[in-house]
C-alpha cells in the first residue's frame, strides 16, 4: 500500500474513530488470495469490546462506501483490537500495559523480559524478575534504547485482587 494511500485513509477514518473516543492504532491494506483486505486496529485506555468494534465498523464501512479512497474492486472490511501481544509503538501503548510484563529488543542489542511499574515522558521504570529464587530487580529504560517491545501474554500469573485477599 502506497503512504498516498495509508495517509488518506488514516485523514479519512481517524476522524470517526477518534469521535467514538477511541485511538485508531494501525490501518492495513492486504491482498488474500483474490481479495483485498482493510484491516482497521483501534484501541482505547480502557481497551475495546466487541460492541464498539462493531459501531466502529459500522460508521468506517458507511465512510469508505461514500468515497473511493479504497479505489475499484472488493475488499472485505476488518476491525479489531491489537491483541494480547501487542507491539508497543507509542508512550500510550506503555501507559496501557502498566503491570504487564514486555519483552524489549534494545537498540544497543540484547533483549529485557520487565514488568513495566511507571512510564513518563523520558521512559520506563521496570521491575526484572529474578531467575532461581533470587529476588526482582529495578531498572530504568529511556524510550531510545528501546527498538521493539511486546506484551507478553502470562498464563499463571495470580490477579492483583487475588494476592491482595
Amino acid at each position: 500500500m502506497s503512504t498516498t494511500q495509508s495517509e488518506r485513509l488514516r485523514q479519512l477514518l481517524e476522524p470517526l474513530v477518534t469521535s467514538q473516543d477511541l485511538d485508531l492504532e494501525e490501518i492495513e491494506v492486504a491482498s488474500v488470495g483474490r481479495k483485498r483486505v482493510l484491516r482497521v486496529v483501534i484501541d482505547s485506555e480502557d481497551g475495546v469490546d466487541l460492541d464498539q468494534i462493531a459501531d466502529v465498523s459500522r460508521a468506517l464501512s458507511a465512510k469508505l462506501d461514500e468515497t473511493d479512497a479504497m479505489g475499484e474492486g472488493e475488499y472485505d472490511l476488518e476491525v479489531g483490537s491489537p491483541g494480547a501481544e501487542r507491539a508497543l509503538t507509542e508512550r500510550r501503548h506503555y501507559l496501557r500495559a502498566v503491570d504487564r510484563l514486555v519483552k524489549f529488543q534494545l537498540t544497543e542489542g540484547g533483549e529485557v523480559t520487565a514488568r513495566i511499574l511507571t512510564v513518563d515522558d523520558e521512559g520506563l521504570d521496570l521491575e526484572v524478575p529474578g531467575v532461581k529464587g533470587r529476588k526482582p530487580t529495578s531498572r530504568r529504560l529511556a524510550f531510545d534504547e528501546i527498538d521493539k517491545a511486546r506484551v507478553q501474554v502470562e498464563f499463571n500469573r495470580k490477579d492483583k485482587k487475588e494476592e491482595e485477599a
